[in-house]
This record gives structure tokens, C-alpha cells and sequence, in this order.
């Protein structure tokens, strides 16, 4: 493994205004030193482009830095850290856009996190997952050779693992068989990193999350979406009639595994036939914990009720529909993630209960 200090390194995080892009470039802002970061979100409207710009703001506060559709800004000198943020609204779809990023910055580390997330939306808006996975990761692989990096870093999803029986879902385990196009598009982007991390000698690593939540999270998460459902008086619907198990991690979680990774690129190495061998790793990150669906409902209730978004004599069984599984959905997920610990040492630690409190407790701050 190639060590990497991020300390005064030029940073591309694509999907800078998304939920774990946001938070992954507020950690870097917070801790490093003479970085420049720069970050790319093409803003779209799959779900209410206003809590993009409220992360947005959130940077910005992190960085003192005018926010604005402005590509560049001056180090401001009163950060304590000096790091530059520089915002781009563009799409990595887009091949002049991001060639022209990568001519004028000279990445060293690139964390591509933009994509078309979520498996229903998928089945009826297959377009999109195309467009911004492969084309716009394609885009990027392009720009990392003609441009090289040090370390490439990519989200996967263990949406890859499919219809898998065998748990925990180790990254040894075969994953050819997706049962949705999101899951094809990511093991299309494992696929494609591994190839130009062969012909091109690109260190590239990918990671696949597992249901990640948190504060500011992803309002088509079901965490989410059962708090909006819940505060109007709808019913919520627990898919496989409450049996699916989920492997919930923590979006701190989520963001410590990946600047530990970003700080250790596969290593370089020639084979015997005088051939780069493919500086090239997945690994999971997730909890390793599953959690029954409705275990974590009755979770989620009480903490919105211990935050005060719901009233306390709030009727839950009222509100609750128990219905079969959906097309694309898969019954468990799972991760074993000895490897990150082995090679990184580090594994997911915040609780399920600790995780839903912070949103909550975010959410009633923010929605009341």
C-alpha cells in the first residue's frame, strides 16, 4: 500500500452537494492543511435540490468562503487551516466539463461519490443511471489517465451482491448476478476501474456502502421517507412484510472509511511479464450489524418521538403496513468488512439508535 498524506494535495470529490459527498468534503475541509478541494454536483431535482444547497451552506460555513456558480475563489487567510474550496455546478457526464476541471487542477486524489442512486427509481428512469454511472464514470477513468492520479476512489454499493444467499457479504464472493440496473451500473464501475487500473497503471479503489444514514440524509431513504409519511398521518409500508435486514451505517462511519482509504492507493507493481498488475482493491463498509426492518422502525419511532417531531401518544400500529417485497429489492444485506479493518483498521462503531437520535434531532431543527 502508498502512503498518501492529503496535506496540501489538490482533491476532486464529484457529488460534492450529496449526502456523503457533502460530508466527506466538510472532514477534509475541517482537517487538513494547505488542501485544495474542489468539488462537482450537477444539482438535479431527483429529490429537493434545497437540501443540496443547505449542505452547500454548510460548506461554506466549514470553508468561510463565499459560495457562489463561481469555478474559483481566493484562500481565504482567516480559515485556521487555509484548505481552498472551489465549487463547479456541472455534470461528470458532461466530457468537456470535466477535462477541463482536471487541465486546470491537476488532481492527485479523485473520490468519485456522483451518481444516480436508488434501485426503484432504476426501473423507471434507467436513462439516468446510464448517463451519470457509466458515461460519467467512464468520463472520469478518461480524465484520470490523460491526467494521473495517485489514487482514484469510487462508491460502489452492496447493492452488487444481488440475490446472494451466503452472508456476510464478502468482496471474494462472485456478484454477477444483479437484480437491479443501479446494481449493474456498479459492478459496471468495479468492472471498468479494474481495467484502467491494468492498462494504465491507475490506482483505483472501490467501496461498496451499505445503507448509509444520518443527518441531511437522502429523503427516497427509508428512514426518511417514513419520517415525512409519519409527520402527515400516511402509512408507512415495510416491505417483506418487516422481513428484510439491513446493514445501516452511519454516514461518520462511512466518511472515516474513506479518508483512511484515500490515504493508501494499491501499490504499483510489474508482473513477470514486465506488465503493471492491477493497482486495484474493493472493499465494504458497513456495520456488519443487520437490523430486522421493523426492529428498526420501532427504533426510528421512538427517537422522533424522544426528539419531539412526533407527539408522544402517537399511534404507530396505525401507521403501519406490512407489505411483499418489491421488484429490484433483495432480502438481507450484510457486510463483512475484516478487510477494511485488516488493511485500514478500521470498522464501523456508531449504533443504529445513536445514528437515528442524530437524525432526528437534525430533523426537527431543520423541518420545525
Amino acid at each position: 500500500m502508498e502512503k498518501i498524506d492529503l496535506n496540501h494535495k489538490t482533491i476532486l470529490v464529484t457529488g460534492a452537494a450529496g449526502f456523503i459527498g457533502s460530508n466527506l468534503v466538510k472532514r477534509l475541509l475541517n482537517d487538513l492543511s494547505g488542501a485544495t478541494i474542489v468539488g462537482i454536483d450537477n444539482m438535479n431535482d431527483y429529490y429537493d435540490p434545497t437540501l443540496k444547497e443547505y449542505r452547500l451552506r454548510e460548506l461554506e460555513n466549514n470553508a468561510t468562503t463565499d459560495l457562489t456558480d463561481k469555478t474559483d475563489y481566493p484562500l481565504n487567510p482567516s480559515h485556521p487551516w487555509s484548505n481552498k474550496w472551489i465549487f463547479v455546478r456541472g455534470d461528470i457526464s458532461d466530457k468537456p466539463t470535466i477535462d477541463k476541471l482536471f487541465d486546470d487542477y491537476h488532481f492527485d486524489v479523485v473520490v468519485n461519490l456522483a451518481a444516480q442512486a436508488g434501485v426503484r427509481y432504476s426501473i423507471t428512469n434507467p436513462d439516468a443511471y446510464i448517463q451519470s454511472n457509466l458515461i460519467g464514470f467512464y468520463n472520469i477513468l478518461e480524465a484520470c489517465r490523460n491526467h494521473p492520479v495517485e489514487h482514484l476512489v469510487y462508491a460502489s454499493s452492496s447493492s452488487v451482491y444481488g440475490g446472494n444467499k451466503k452472508v456476510p457479504f464478502s468482496t471474494d464472493d462472485r456478484v454477477d448476478n444483479p437484480v437491479s440496473l443501479y446494481a449493474a451500473t456498479k459492478k459496471s464501475n468495479e468492472l471498468m476501474a479494474h481495467c484502467y487500473s491494468k492498462l494504465y497503471d491507475i490506482p483505483s479503489t472501490g467501496l461498496r456502502f451499505f445503507t448509509v444514514y444520518g443527518p441531511a440524509g437522502r429523503p427516497d431513504m427509508a428512514y426518511f421517507g417514513f419520517t415525512n409519511k409519519l409527520l402527515k398521518g400516511d402509512t408507512i409500508q415495510i416491505y417483506n412484510y418487516g422481513n428484510c435486514r439491513r446493514d445501516f451505517t452511519y454516514v461518520d462511519d462511512i466518511v472515516e472509511g474513506i479518508v483512511r482509504v484515500m490515504q493508501g492507493a494499491p501499490e504499483r507493481k510489474k508482473g513477470e511479464d514486465g506488465l503493471p498488475i492491477p493497482p486495484y482493491a474493493v472493499y465494504n463498509i458497513g456495520g456488519g450489524q443487520p437490523e430486522n426492518l421493523l426492529d428498526f422502525v420501532t427504533i426510528l419511532q421512538e427517537e422522533l418521538v424522544r426528539a419531539g417531531v412526533l407527539p408522544q401518544d402517537f399511534d404507530f400500529e396505525a401507521h403501519k403496513q406490512l407489505v411483499p417485497m418489491q421488484p429490484g429489492d433483495v432480502p438481507t444485506t450484510y457486510a463483512d468488512a475484516t478487510a477494511l479493518e485488516r488493511d485500514y483498521g478500521f470498522t464501523p462503531k456508531i449504533t443504529l439508535r445513536e445514528g437515528l437520535r442524530h437524525f432526528a434531532e437534525w430533523y426537527k431543527q431543520y423541518y420545525f
